[in-house]
């Protein structure tokens, strides 16, 4: 499955961003806009738009808890030599929960995510271009997920600079 070989790629650039999106010893980040930055990766050429949340919250029996977790991202991929294009993925930082799946909020619309070991994606390209038309409209996107544990996990994630920096990777995995 492309996507699980994506999981791969996700890992190596959230190591890359573990620290703040705007550190600069980051060397594939090629651009960076508000909450948003791209980062460009080659053989293959691939190009993502990438966040981490403004705010996390994690609750088990409704009650607030403190967990680890890795790192938290929200991805807009281009992979040209495979058609990826404006592919929306999210990694929790955590294992999900079996045959779970996140929900995404954006403006008030909510989008399904299917999940895969610790990352969730849309179902079909289609989707992945209504959420990211969403996010390019919104001001944030709220994910709300489980975790194979049982916490609950909400994080929202800022959309300032999406929209410039979605372009920018599509722009640059275009050429």
């Amino acid at each position: 499955m492309a996507r699980r070989a994506f999981a791969t790629l996700i890992a190596a650039a959230s190591v890359l961003c573990a620290a703040p999106i705007s550190a600069q010893e980051v060397t594939n980040r090629v651009a960076a806009d508000t909450d948003w930055a791209v980062f460009e990766g080659s053989d293959p050429k691939e190009c993502w738009a990438v966040t981490a949340p403004k705010e996390t919250t994690n609750t088990r029996d409704g009650r607030q808890v403190s967990v680890r977790r890795g790192d938290i991202l929200l991805f807009v991929t281009y992979r040209p030599q495979q058609d990826v294009v404006a592919e929306v993925s999210f990694t929790g930082g955590y294992p999900f929960a079996e045959g779970s799946t996140v929900t995404m909020d954006v403006g008030g619309t909510t989008f399904e995510l299917f999940t895969e070991g610790e990352y969730a994606w849309p179902a079909t390209p289609a989707d992945d271009q209504k959420i990211v038309t969403a996010m390019k409209r919104g001001a944030n996107a709220v994910l709300t997920a489980r975790s194979s544990r049982g916490t609950q996990t909400k994080d929202t994630f800022s959309l300032l600079g999406a929209t410039a920096m979605i372009q920018d990777a599509d722009n640059r995995c275009s050429s």
